[in-house]
């Protein structure tokens, strides 16, 4: 059986640098394993002393809903909440501490506190519970950025993104009342944001073969400079 192994791009791989990716990877499930069992425990002491955490969520624009910057997305509906918004946080988070390494913890903590700050401006006045905004600024911050970079792997991660996140566009609206949109579109605009402003802080930009064979291409095909133009001939004073 052929040895499978996490690849986001095709290209010859040394066993050290595999090794190294491998290493990357369990690194950034830390945090996201973390954050998604901190929930997950608040949610069965819920149940199990059958209580209701709701007033720990957010309200807008009154000052008892400002701790919910911090609690709301720690605070779940149900056990079907819980786990739609753990699946989500789960890919995209990781996705995050992979591919931003040092910068991801400073981009989370941010994309956390200012998708929470937008809804407490601007958000209906209810109370907002759940991880959603989190999930909507990790989205657009993964898609904006690898957009903005040109980088053949952060656009594969956003082309992941739109594929399997591409109904979130319509969690942006509010069709359903019950559903927090605003909560949606205050953590999209967040996301959207800290990627206008560190998408240059992201990983190098890896250049391909390709792109070095296009260059050659190029290079041949540009006209010669006006002392060559005549004989075609490299000129003697060039070579001294």
């Amino acid at each position: 059986m052929s040895k499978l192994s996490f690849r986001y791009y095709p290209q010859p791989v040394s066993p050290e640098m595999e090794q190294l990716e491998k290493k990357i990877f369990k690194y950034s499930l830390i945090l996201p394993v973390f954050f998604l069992l901190i929930i997950w425990l608040i949610k069965i002491a819920e149940v199990v002393l059958g209580i209701r955490l709701t007033e720990l969520g957010m309200y807008p624009r009154h000052i008892e809903g400002l701790l919910g910057i911090f609690t709301s997305p720690l605070i779940h509906g149900d056990f079907g909440h819980l786990i739609n918004n753990s699946t989500s946080f789960l890919i995209l988070s990781t996705a995050l501490f992979f591919f931003y390494r040092k910068m991801a913890y400073l981009i989370f903590l941010l994309n956390y506190v200012l998708a929470g700050i937008l809804l407490w401006i601007g958000g209906r006045e209810v109370w907002h519970i759940g991880a959603s905004g989190i999930i909507y600024g990790l989205a657009a911050f993964l898609l904006f950025a690898g957009i903005l970079r040109k980088d053949v792997r952060l656009l594969t991660i956003s082309l992941i993104v739109i594929f399997l996140y591409g109904s979130f566009f319509w969690g942006l609206f509010p069709i359903e009342e019950h559903i927090s949109w605003d909560g949606h579109l205050m953590g999209a605009i967040s996301g959207t944001i800290l990627a206008l402003v560190f998408y240059k802080y992201g990983p190098p930009r890896q250049k391909f073969e390709w792109e070095d064979e296009t260059d050659d291409e190029n290079e041949e095909d540009a006209p010669l400079p006006p002392e060559y133009q005549d004989n075609k001939t490299t000129p003697i004073s060039k070579l001294n």
